[in-house]
């Protein structure tokens, strides 16, 4: 079972609720969300020592489009997150995540530094849309 982190936290979307975009996820969603939380996001959490805030989730394909997430988004399937650290510290933070990953030898897809308009952070995937763990570490 995930220990810091909950479904809420991977669903919950101000843009949805605007749009009127109902983002339930199917249990296969749910089913991949726990596994990126055990293998990926609560190893992490409990390295990094403080909380971690999840900014983005689970997308269903109309609120994928709408917030301009790509056609094959790891978000669509569950199998990613945005995040940040809760203590605003994003450049440690992000100098941290991949040395840990690494560290630790977890397998993933994606690890993506994502700056956008000021603002930072992580964009990390333990799965692509076909089950892959590339490995891939890049900023965008």
């Amino acid at each position: 079972m995930p220990r810091w982190f909950d479904l809420p936290e991977f669903l919950s979307s101000p843009t949805a609720q605007a749009a009127g975009i109902d983002n339930t996820p199917s249990f296969e969603v749910v089913d991949h969300l726990r596994e990126l939380t055990e293998m990926v996001l609560d190893p992490l959490r409990s390295a990094w020592g403080g909380p971690v805030i999840v900014t983005s989730g689970y997308r269903c394909p109309e609120l994928n489009a709408l917030v301009g997430g790509v056609r094959n988004s790891a978000h669509l399937t569950g199998y990613a997150a945005d995040i940040q650290p809760g203590d605003g510290r994003i450049a440690a933070f992000m100098d941290f995540v991949p040395k840990f990953i690494r560290g630790a030898g977890i397998r993933f897809d994606q690890l993506i530094d994502e700056r956008v308009g000021g603002k930072r952070w992580a964009h990390i995937a333990l799965r692509d849309t076909l089950g892959r763990q590339r490995g891939q570490i890049f900023q965008i």
